[in-house]
C-alpha cells in the first residue's frame, strides 16, 4: 500500500490522503478532519443553555457538525431525510456535536 499526501485544507483542519493498493490496482482518497475545535466549542455551548430552557417558535443552533461528517451523514442519506437526522442527533453518540439539550 503507498499513501501520499494529497490536500490540507487548513482553515477547516482537514487533509486528505491518497492511498494507492498495487495488488488490486485501486486507490482511494482519505478525508481525515480534526474535530477537536468543533468538539470544544460545542461543549462550551451546550453547557451555556439552561436544560429548561424551552424551544420557542423560530430557528435554533442545535448542532455544529464537522464536515467530513456531514459528508458522510450525505452520503448515507440521512441529511436529505429529516427524521433520520433528527435520530442522529438525539442518538447519546452523537451528543459532542450537540450546542443544546434536550431533543430534536
Amino acid at each position: 500500500m503507498i499513501k501520499k499526501h494529497f490536500e490540507s485544507v487548513p482553515e477547516f483542519g482537514i487533509e486528505r490522503w491518497w492511498h494507492y493498493d498495487e495488488s488490486s490496482d485501486t486507490a482511494v482518497i482519505e478525508t481525515v478532519q480534526d474535530h477537536t475545535a468543533i468538539v470544544e466549542a460545542n461543549k462550551a455551548s451546550f453547557n451555556s443553555v439552561d436544560e429548561r430552557s424551552r424551544y420557542n417558535d423560530g430557528m435554533h443552533k442545535v448542532a455544529t457538525i464537522p464536515l467530513v461528517i456531514l459528508q458522510d451523514l450525505k452520503q448515507k442519506g440521512i441529511l436529505n431525510d429529516p427524521a433520520a437526522l433528527k435520530r442522529w442527533l438525539n442518538d447519546p453518540e452523537n451528543r459532542y456535536f450537540r450546542t443544546r439539550p434536550g431533543q430534536v
